[in-house]
Order: structure tokens, then sequence, then C-alpha cells
């Protein structure tokens, strides 16, 4: 972990997804979304789109963060141009006693469509043309939509029931947490070569509560997590991303969490963040990820190329000595990028990373 390359590695939040014209021709043919997502070949072929189109150093699942809920009964459906929605939501004592951590095989789409992804990037000598991300949102984030039955602007009934009767709460998070672990453990067995824990609305608790209802869930998956594809020591290590949207506010104790890598969105200053948890040449630390506004993809070429070169230098000089640890920076979107997105920028985007980091590293030498 955390370890020098020749240039700043780069993958997106939703590179696989509706800004593509070749995505929107696959969902057609699927029928729809959870038809796209259920199909191996079809969540394989749609994993694969944004890696044909440009050179980015991962792949990341295509699947969708609420899979869990849906197993656990929920119904999840997605109307086109829409966000999810849950026929049944999670919102008394009633509905949470009725929940339990899922039975894996009905997950089982996403597991093949893992294996797939994986033998896809699989080159001749047997080594990934880029590594595969699988990924759950977390704890709290799957307990936000289970309890709304939907996006929100006020989560207005998850922070009733997180109030008034946080009993009932930490029980909804203590079992999605335990399902978020058995959910990642089993994309590692698939072949996933790290994992995502995605806590898209972290960022709208207040100060206390996130460490309450939010923190100490994220722990508790990461706690239950495999260290490596095999189980032993010596085995590869599956690196772990945690992505609080918001979340720039608790670093130092997200420094804390048992991960490699803690992903920040565009309102977080990378400069200072390299200082609170990136930590020292052959030291421990944290990798950074982000964290560039997803809207800067709508400006003229010049402007992304600048704003690029903004981020990266926000982090500073990238850490070279391939001998040893230290401060390591993957660069991505602050979120997830817009179904608007213009496809030609996205290009724009990858290679000027490429260009200006390894600019960084040659005027080094």
């Amino acid at each position: 972990m955390r370890q020098a390359s020749d240039h700043t590695p780069v993958w997106l939040m939703r590179q696989a997804g509706r800004y593509l014209p070749e995505y929107r021709e696959t969902r057609a043919k699927a029928g729809s979304f959870m038809g796209l997502a259920t199909n191996r070949d079809y969540a394989t072929e749609v994993t694969l789109q944004p890696l044909a189109r440009y050179k980015l150093d991962a792949a990341i699942l295509f699947s969708d963060i609420l899979t869990i809920p849906d197993a656990m009964g929920l119904g999840l459906s997605f109307a086109l141009g829409e966000g999810p929605k849950f026929a049944h939501n999670v919102r008394d004592e009633v509905a949470v006693a009725k929940l339990a951590v899922p039975d894996m095989d009905k997950l089982r789409y996403v597991f093949d469509a893992v294996s797939s992804i994986r033998k896809a990037l699989t080159q001749a000598d047997g080594r990934g043309s880029v590594p595969l991300i699988g990924f759950s949102g977390s704890p709290w984030t799957l307990a936000c939509y289970m309890a709304e039955g939907a996006g929100s602007d006020d989560y207005r009934h998850v922070k009733t029931l997180m109030y008034s009767r946080p009993d009932l709460m930490h029980r909804m998070l203590a079992i999605n947490a335990d399902a978020v672990a058995l959910y990642l453990n089993t994309q590692i067995d698939a072949g996933a070569q790290a994992v995502m824990i995605f806590d898209s609305w972290g960022g709208v608790l207040a100060d206390g509560a996130f460490q309450e209802f939010s923190l100490a869930y994220t722990k508790r998956v990461l706690s239950q997590l495999k260290r490596t594809h095999n189980g032993k020591a010596d085995g590869i290590v599956i690196p772990r991303i945690v992505f609080t949207k918001g979340g720039a506010l608790w670093l130092d104790e997200m420094g804390g969490l048992d991960c490699d890598v803690l992903g920040l969105d565009w309102t977080a200053n990378l400069t200072k963040a390299r200082a609170q948890v990136g930590g020292v040449v052959g030291g421990v630390g944290k990798a950074l990820q982000g964290n560039i506004d997803p809207n800067v993809l709508f400006a003229m070429p010049s402007v992304i190329q600048a704003e690029v070169a903004k981020v990266l230098n926000s982090f500073g000089q990238p850490h070279t000595d391939k001998t040893t640890t230290g401060a390591t920076h993957i660069f991505n979107l602050g979120h997830g990028i817009s179904q608007f997105t213009p496809p030609e920028n996205v290009a724009v985007l990858v290679d000027a990373v490429h260009a200006h980091s390894k600019q960084q590293r040659t005027c080094r030498k």
C-alpha cells in the first residue's frame, strides 16, 4: 500500500454509466437498470466500456449500492431517468424486526459479474490489465435509503427514527454492517482486488451523530473484512477504500479506520488532508483519493486541464521512492460523474491527470 507509481492513477466514480452512449444502448437492450445489473454478461460489458474509451487505471464493478436491502426484501426498482425506490420502507419497530443479513445466494448475480469481469480483465500472462474494485454502500447510507424509501433532500424519516428510537437505528445498522462485510468478503472470494465503502450520506449527520451512527458501523464492517484473497498472512493484500461525502470535518478520526485509502469530496483541501493523514516516507498513513468537482467536466478542455493541475498540485509532490511507502494520491472525482457529462471531456481529464502527474515526477528528478 502507499507505493510510488510512474503517474498518479485515476479512475472515476460511476465511470460506467449514463453519460456513455454505449451504456445507454446496453441498458436499452437489458430493458431496465435491474435487468442490466442482474445480468452477468451485461454487467461485464458496461464495466469494461469506459476502459475501452479511456486510459483508466482501475475498473469498478457495475452494480448499485442498494443491492443488499433489495436482497432483504425491500423491493428495489429504478424508473428511467429517476433514482432508486423501494417498495417497502423501514421506519418502525415491526419493519426493523423483520430485517436480517440476507442469504448471499440472492446476490449471486453480483458475484458472478465480479468473476466474469475479473476474467475479462486478465491478460494472457495471467496478470490483470487493471485492478477490479468491488463495493458496497455503508451501513448508514443503506439505512438512509431503507428508511426514506428513496433519495431525500431532508433525511426526515431516517433522522426521525435515529433521534426518536436510537435503539432501532442501532439494530438496523448492526444488521447492515454484518451484511456489508459478508457481501464484500464474497466479492473478494469472487475476484475483487480492492473494496470500497460508499458512505454517500455520512456528511448529513451532526458531529457526534456521525461518530455514533456512521463511523462506528464502518469500523464494524472493516473489522470483519478479509485481508487477503487466500486468508493467509502471505497472500495478496486487498486494499480497503472508505469514502464519506462531506466527511473532511472528521478526517482525523477517519484516519484511525482500518483502511488503506480515504476518499474525499471536492470541499476538502488535499494539502491539509495529506498533512493530517497522509503519513511520511517509510511510515504509516492513508492514501488519499479524489477530489475534483464533477461539474468541472462541463467546462472547456483548457479549464479541465487547469483544474486537474490544481488538484494534483494541491496534493503536492508525489512520493517516488519505489523501495518504501509514502504519501500517495489516487485521482478521482469528488462524487459520481453526472449523466449529462460530455464523454469527450472525460478523455481530457484522464489524459491531463497522466500528463501532469508524470511531469511532477520528472521535475523532481
